[in-house]
């Protein structure tokens, strides 16, 4: 569906070049959800706009549809764009324009028939809930709301990628929530690929099926949101998981730990969240479990948990325990508690 293939880009600056996107090699499946969280300045937003051409690669590919915008022709873009919609941060509407207007902008500039047009922008104010908004004007409507009529507008051409650019980063928690509901109310029943770019990893979480990590132009860490929350490679991942996870050892529990005890994290998913596995090696193993640390939390509906837990007894045994561990399919891995 989208696809990214050896992707630079370079910005010239006074201040000399800057390279914006470094190698870049991604590729979003038909149908998914797929965040690319980042820092500011990582990167995320010039990848976003390469896939709809507001920004043109240095080098490498980008392909959509099946089609390399780097080898096609103008006109060819400007038809493949027909079928991306883009949904913004602070939802660039048409203050002079009521909210019928803003959303039925994209089917005018395209001289849609009228009928055609209020039939859909009437579907549209529906299906985000608007539809007594029609007359009214974006000042007049709440953030939430301005968001939902920017999200209208942006399914106006029936697209089959929907682009969101930090689109809930304006909006407060609850208004966050309701906004993540309806993207994937899109994504379910209009089948709609959604690429959304974000700061915000509790956005990940929600509602991605798989996310990519950026760091200064780079890809540092890419795969489904279980694996990047469970089991992060790189310092940056991890720090974005700790922000709504809160995994990081604390001082105090560190304080606590000697440097030759066994520390180990173990994350439990799904049913193995509600089963006593620590229990379980007490009394198999010749082994004493302390639980320093952990929460258990929720990952899209899916029971998550996380614990710190010393292991104390002879080496065998606690090889015996971490086998187990494995054969119940429960990752675990050991920690450098002065690390975190």
């Amino acid at each position: 569906m989208i696809e990214f293939k050896g992707l630079e880009k370079t910005f010239e600056g006074k201040h000399g070049t800057v390279h914006a996107l470094k190698d870049i090699n991604l590729k979003v499946d038909k149908g998914e959800i797929y965040g690319v969280v980042g820092f500011s300045g990582a990167g995320k937003s010039t990848l976003i706009r390469c896939v709809n051409y507001l920004e043109q690669p240095t080098d490498g590919n980008v392909i959509v549809d099946g089609s390399d915008l780097t080898r096609i022709s103008t006109k060819e873009i400007r038809n493949i764009k027909k079928k991306i919609g883009m949904v913004f941060q602070h939802f660039n509407l048409l203050n002079s324009k009521t909210v019928y207007a803003n959303v039925a902008m994209p089917l005018i500039l395209e001289n849609a028939p009228k009928a055609k047009i209020r039939e859909r922008v009437t579907e549209l104010l529906d299906f985000v809930g608007l539809a007594d908004k029609e007359k009214m004007y974006p000042d007049q409507l709440s953030g939430g709301q301005k968001q939902r009529i920017g999200i209208a507008r942006a399914l106006a051409t029936r697209p089959s990628i929907l682009l969101c650019d930090e689109a809930t980063s304006a909006l407060d928690p609850q208004t966050t929530d309701s906004i993540l509901k309806l993207l994937q109310k899109i994504n379910e029943e209009y089948n709609i690929t959604i690429l959304l770019i974000t700061h915000e990893m509790s956005v990940v979480r929600e509602i991605c099926n798989r996310v990519a990590v950026m760091e200064d132009g780079n890809v540092i860490e890419e795969g489904t949101v279980f694996e990047i929350f469970s089991t992060p490679q790189t310092e940056t991942g991890r720090n974005f998981v700790n922000t709504v996870m809160h995994t990081e050892i604390p001082k105090y529990v560190t304080d606590m730990i000697a440097a030759d005890d066994n520390v180990y994290r173990i994350n439990f998913v799904d049913h193995t969240a509600a089963r006593p596995f620590l229990s379980q090696i007490s009394k198999k193993f010749d082994v004493e479990v302390n639980v320093l640390f952990g929460n258990i939390t929720e990952l899209q509906g899916v029971p998550f948990g996380n614990l710190i837990v010393t292991f104390q007894g002879a080496g065998q045994e606690i090889s015996g325990a971490l086998s187990y561990l494995g054969d119940n399919k429960i990752v675990y891995s050991e920690v450098n508690a002065y690390a975190g």
